[in-house]
């Protein structure tokens, strides 16, 4: 059974969430592995409501057995973790400047060395699909081959991580990242980095991000 930390630890990110202006309202949703199945957040619970108990323990056939329903975005985060077994986490938000790029359907390029955190030259924008949809999901896995963020179309972002931590801090870089590359085109023609400088980059960055302080 998920352990009353990580519980705590996915409502305080849901909360975070919020504060950091990744989501509002009730949009936004994490899961996290736990043991042969992931725990979800609930649907149409707002963040500031949330309670340990309200998360959704779920089995990768889909079942749950529980009196709140999960998140209507499941699908995509148990095709992830199910696909993706390097991936503990799994984060969905509707930040405004990724959202914005999603909405005009672009990719992000490597506009700054920072888009490697994402695993390659590029964070991918998945094409349009309603949400909570199997189509939603196949589109996801495919826009995630090989990266570890992604854009959907007309709707919002993923990031994932090995934990929860290192999914909501990608989460996080992938909205500034977005907010920089729109600024720079205001400016003027942003510069994109050759694909053997992100590579080099990548290498670099397979020790980088948050860490947990030891005692």
């Amino acid at each position: 059974m998920p352990s009353f930390a990580m519980r705590q630890g996915m409502v305080e990110a849901m909360r975070r969430m919020l504060d950091l202006g990744l989501s509002q309202g009730t949009s936004g949703n994490l899961s996290v592995r736990s043991g042969a199945g992931f725990l979800v957040t609930p649907s149409g619970i707002p963040a500031e409501q949330l309670s340990p108990d309200d998360l959704v323990l779920m089995d990768f056939d889909g079942s749950w057995d529980h009196p709140l329903a999960p998140s209507s975005e499941w699908r995509f985060h148990r095709d992830i973790l199910a696909a993706r077994p390097e991936i503990g986490a799994v984060v969905h938000a509707h930040p405004p400047y990724a959202t914005g790029f999603a909405i005009c359907g672009r990719e992000i390029p490597a506009v700054h060395y920072m888009i490697a955190m994402a695993g390659g030259p590029t964070i991918r924008c998945a094409p349009y699909a309603p949400y909570g949809t199997q189509r939603l999901s196949d589109f996801a896995l495919d826009a995630l081959e090989g990266r570890s963020a992604c854009l959907l179309a007309n709707h919002g972002m993923i990031a994932t991580g090995p934990n929860l931590s290192k999914a909501m801090w990608l989460a996080v870089e992938v909205e500034a990242l977005c907010r920089q590359y729109a600024i720079a085109l205001q400016v003027g023609t942003p510069v994109v980095l050759t694909d053997a400088e992100v590579a080099e980059t990548v290498e670099r960055f397979r020790s980088y991000g948050p860490r947990e302080k030891s005692a």
